[in-house]
């Protein structure tokens, strides 16, 4: 893979090559990228989407949209630190075409921006209780009608792929969706993959998938605009990561793995004693002073993730720009966090993590309770589009589709379409949204 190509400008339905050294610096194609994304609807729902604990009332618990904006400051950071030594390595990539170290990180910082904004309402378990709705409950009956990779996607409903749908979706009048540049969909990419064949490899651009069926087309045009590398045989479609996609992804364990710890000390859920023994280990030499002088626990607990994040940044950015190479030849499978000296202590915070936080009784009610929502609207909703589709929607089937937003008010002619296009609105829904529509359901 090579840097310029990579770097691409290019949006969907461009009929003219967009060059760097021709771009408004006061307005450059990177940077429209995070603001299309922050003004959409999309991004606005994330503020009432879960990240750990679901529906919190607490004004200091993280939800879906703060940790994105989080993770895009982190993922700037990332990519302005290895931007600056990419081009000091190739410097015609700044005297040729016009790039700058901040390109690296607008790259950076919209992809990461974007890349939890296709998840399901009520957390991971959202995901799941999609699949689980066609893999072993009443959706399984759509099962005989679909092809093995649509059926795939179904069951094994991804966020990352949902996103993609939601970067770039076409409906009338608004072609290309967002229309963000190739270069940050490449980087939002982690997993460029179609659902089949599962995890075929230990590569962790094998580890889940990227796009569902409906957009199989257009992602395959973007992969080979960046000249991603090819790494599936016959009819499977599937790439070497883009090299900044390893960023966004280390942007994210990063934040998680920090924030969703303190948010945990914060709740009560871990003692603070824990946040100076693993934290610490991460830091290394604290300024016993600053820290014996900050009163409250917020603020202590604050201090020392500040400190960790930049330990945890630096790093990331050593180990990328040590397998530089490797990455453009797609010879690197492995996540950056994976190799970092800090694993082991990262590894010791995500599981106290596990045990205190995301196993926790507050946790476990909220995603019993979305497993609940999510089924009974996905049931209600697949079942009344189909049966309008046939021509055998009962009134209540009617009644039920006048809650579908405006933009939802289409045919799709295909079963898999159908259902991927409730799966879609559903997953678009907040919590509460969710939460609301299921009580006026169940009446």
């Amino acid at each position: 893979m090579h840097w310029e190509q990579l770097l691409s400008l290019k949006k969907q339905g461009d009929t003219s090559k967009r060059l760097r050294k021709e771009q408004d610096d006061t307005r450059l194609g990177f940077e429209v990228d995070y603001d299309r994304i922050i003004f959409s609807s999309a991004f606005r729902g994330l503020q009432d989407k879960t990240q750990v604990i679901p529906m919190s009332k607490t004004d200091f618990v993280h939800t879906r949209l703060t940790h994105s904006l989080e993770v895009s400051v982190v993922g700037r950071s990332l990519g302005r630190l290895v931007g600056k030594k990419i081009l000091e390595k190739y410097p015609h990539l700044k005297e040729i075409h016009g790039f700058h170290m901040n390109d690296f990180g607008a790259i950076v910082a919209a992809a990461a921006l974007a890349h939890d904004i296709g998840n399901p309402p009520f957390g991971h378990s959202g995901e799941k209780a999609i699949g689980e709705y066609f893999k072993t409950g009443k959706g399984f009956k759509y099962k005989e009608h679909l092809e093995p990779k649509e059926w795939q996607d179904l069951i094994d409903f991804e966020g990352n792929a949902n996103g993609f749908s939601v970067l770039t979706g076409s409906r009338p009048g608004n072609e290309g969706g967002l229309r963000i540049s190739y270069a940050t969909l490449g980087a939002f990419m982690k997993y460029p993959k179609e659902s089949l064949p599962k995890k075929p490899t230990s590569n962790i651009a094998d580890k889940k998938f990227g796009f569902f069926q409906t957009d199989k087309v257009f992602f395959a045009d973007v992969a080979t605009e960046l000249g991603l590398i090819p790494n599936k045989k016959g009819n499977d479609i599937g790439f070497e990561r883009h090299p900044l996609a390893f960023l966004v992804e280390a942007a994210d364990d990063i934040c998680y793995t920090i924030i969703d710890f303190e948010d945990g000390i914060n709740l009560g859920l871990v003692n603070e004693d824990f946040a100076l023994e693993y934290l610490g280990k991460l830091v290394g030499q604290i300024d016993k002073k600053k820290y014996s002088s900050l009163i409250t626990k917020e603020d202590r607990i604050s201090y020392l993730r500040a400190l960790a994040i930049s330990s945890l940044i630096g790093d990331a950015v050593r180990v990328f720009l040590e397998n530089e190479e490797a990455i453009l030849e797609g010879k690197f499978h492995a996540a950056l966090m994976d190799k970092s000296q800090y694993k082991a202590q990262m590894d010791d915070i995500l599981e106290i993590s596990r045990k205190n936080i995301y196993q926790s009784n507050e946790v476990i009610e909220k995603e019993i309770m979305g497993y609940q929502v999510i089924n009974t609207l996905l049931d209600k909703f697949c079942t009344a589009y189909n049966n309008k589709f046939e021509g055998t929607a009962t009134n209540y089937d009617q009644l039920l589709l006048k809650l579908l937003p405006e933009k939802f008010v289409t045919e799709k002619m295909s079963l898999y379409e159908r259902l991927m296009h409730i799966c879609h609105f559903i997953s678009m829904l907040t919590d509460g949204k969710a939460l609301q529509i299921f009580n006026i359901i169940k009446g």
